[in-house]
């Protein structure tokens, strides 16, 4: 791992989970999205470190936690994150997410209001029914729709299809929705591909998109945020804003024009420069 950091594991939630931490300061956790794990915060952990306590979690069914059966819920899976928030002796913390991680920084807010100081969350947000209605016919070459929502709902078969080939799922992902795919080394790419390329990494990375149904439905008896949130968009900024309008009382959007989705690796100085001035205010 990186240079004054340290691996962790812990049971919480009937789960164990891995994480890595290092700094000082005000806690900060981080979620990260699919398909990565933590090493997706390799570029802005060391600089947020300098003002935070940084504690970045590999999800449940991610990387070196483990992957049971169930409980990808994002519900769930913020509680596991609570659990382990409270197991480091943290009353309350800020916390961050992209992708999967952004609907689990969502669900950890409005679940766990009084352990949340500040949330940011980007590319997209938390689901909601809006997701339901994602096209899936291309219009000429443009793929109007995430057709991999659809495939990670498939059970049983994207294992058989991509146990031992993730490299090339990851490669192909990465050149759709980066802008800039050089920001992505050859090692982690094999990082990422070595993590998702078991079985069972693919069932249980599935399971969080398995689980959209019941978030949306979670999602529908949750209150305003009360707390300060911050919504960050690259390419899908216009996801970011539809899906997180009107769901916090002291909301604040920035765009990074030209962007791709992968913010924490493409565009890590402007990432940290956001987290801090909002964390730190």
């Amino acid at each position: 791992m990186l240079e004054g950091f340290r691996d962790e594991t812990a049971e919480v939630n009937g789960v164990r989970l891995h994480y890595v931490i290092g700094g000082e300061g005000e806690p900060i956790v981080l979620c990260p999205g699919w398909p990565r794990t933590v090493w997706q915060f390799h570029k802005v952990m060391p600089k947020l470190a300098e003002n935070f306590r940084v504690i970045a979690v590999d999800l449940r069914g991610m990387g070196e936690s483990e992957k049971p059966a169930g409980g990808y819920d994002k519900k769930t899976m913020a509680r596991d994150i609570f659990e382990l928030v409270r197991h480091l002796g943290y009353e309350s913390v800020n916390i961050a997410g992209e992708d999967i991680g952004s609907m689990v920084a969502f669900s950890f807010a409005a679940n766990h209001p009084e352990a949340t100081r500040k949330v940011a969350l980007w590319e997209p947000g938390h689901p909601t029914e809006a997701f339901l209605d994602f096209p899936l016919i291309p219009q000429g070459d443009k793929i109007n729709g995430p057709f991999w929502f659809s495939l990670n709902h498939v059970k049983e078969l994207p294992e058989r299809l991509l146990e031992g080939r993730y490299r090339t799922f990851i490669d192909w992902l990465i050149d759709y929705q980066a802008k800039d795919p050089g920001a992505f080394s050859e090692a982690t790419r094999e990082i990422y591909a070595a993590a998702y390329n078991s079985a069972d990494a693919i069932r249980a990375s599935n399971g969080w998109y398995q689980a959209f149904t019941q978030d949306i439905a979670d999602a529908e008896k949750y209150p305003v945020l009360p707390m300060p949130v911050l919504a960050i968009g690259g390419i899908y900024y216009a996801a970011v804003r539809m899906l997180t309008e009107g769901k916090a009382a002291d909301l604040r959007f920035v765009e990074f024009p030209d962007a791709g989705h992968y913010l924490a690796e493409e565009r890590p100085d402007d990432l940290v420069r956001e987290l801090t001035g909002f964390f730190m205010a």
